[in-house]
């Protein structure tokens, strides 16, 4: 995410600030830092520049500055609006599980709300809405039944791509997303009955227990770390013969990364594990590619989990 281009407050610092990141975005990481740190000699407390001052710092290897300038920008920006706090645990200076904030996500999709859909569906060639519904398609028909659910939850909503996938498929939908941008998004596709504006855990810890149908998660939780608590929350609310569908970026190893691309990337191991201490059963995972990073396709899982009380075999 980029520093965000607010004010601060001084015409001749936003003016350097903004030579600093058209440098930056050429490639020019040296000359950047320099017009970062002459900006922030008249904004002293403007936690953009630190940020970039950061960012240009380690694209010309000054790692230890940079982390200096992360901090700085952490210090002053507690709620990390901008993703310091990510910076600094891949540079192993805080615990990557705990990185991510509410306030990032939210800031996240903020930006980006009114490009989402096209540079999703365009440039990213994103398809997680459509490999979820073809997982549950196929799911449903080895368990012998309609590929309809009473009362479903979107969670991690954005604008709407999943509903609209699932036209149909639902009697009710609703939504939750942290950014309030996107919720307002969801609201005006007329595709959900109700969208909040909220986290998930809690979101779902207030919803009645057995009362949801079907779970969605388009790749929501590339921005959870641990999803045990998630799992169990979902899990609460969910009928006995509910499905949590949702799609994940694929890990190799033993549990889960934060990876370059500043999402989370699970394992097949530790979504199996996690499901079952969780009382959930996994019901169907296969590899899929939901969407492309620069033009390469990036490795995923699509996860349905279901009740393990409520065992189907295939």
């Amino acid at each position: 995410m980029a520093a965000e281009t607010s004010s601060s407050g001084n015409l001749i610092a936003d003016r350097r600030y903004g030579y600093g990141q058209a440098l930056l975005k050429e490639g020019d990481a040296v000359a950047a830092a320099d017009l970062f740190r002459q900006t922030l000699e008249l904004a002293p407390d403007w936690h953009p520049a630190w940020f970039s001052l950061g960012e240009a710092l380690l694209k010309a290897d000054a790692k230890a500055q940079a982390v200096t300038a992360f901090q700085r920008a952490l210090a002053l920006d507690t709620g990390d609006t901008l993703g310091a706090k990510l910076r600094l645990a891949h540079l192993g200076e805080t615990d990557p599980a705990t990185a991510m904030t509410p306030d990032y996500v939210a800031a996240l999709f903020d930006h980006y709300a009114d490009r989402f859909d096209v540079h999703l569906t365009g440039a990213l060639d994103y398809r997680g809405p459509e490999i979820i519904t073809q997982a549950l398609a196929l799911t449903c028909a080895r368990q012998g039944r309609i590929f309809h659910f009473g009362h479903a939850v979107d969670l991690g909503c954005g604008t709407g791509l999943m509903a609209a996938a699932l036209i149909g498929r639902t009697g009710s939908i609703d939504g939750i997303d942290l950014s309030p941008l996107m919720v307002e998004k969801a609201r005006q596709s007329g595709h959900y009955g109700k969208v909040e504006c909220g986290d998930l855990i809690p979101y779902l810890e207030a919803q009645k227990t057995a009362a949801i149908d079907l779970l969605t998660a388009a790749d929501v939780l590339v921005y959870v770390s641990a999803l045990g608590a998630l799992f169990a929350a979902a899990r609460r609310t969910m009928t006995t013969t509910a499905i949590f569908a949702f799609t994940v970026q694929s890990w190799k190893g033993d549990s889960f990364n934060l990876g370059e691309d500043m999402r989370y990337h699970h394992s097949e191991s530790y979504l199996s594990q996690t499901a079952t201490e969780s009382g959930l059963e996994v019901l169907y995972l296969s590899p899929c590619v939901t969407r492309k990073d620069a033009g390469k396709a990036v490795a995923g899982f699509v996860v349905l989990l279901g009740h393990s009380s409520a065992k189907h075999d295939d």
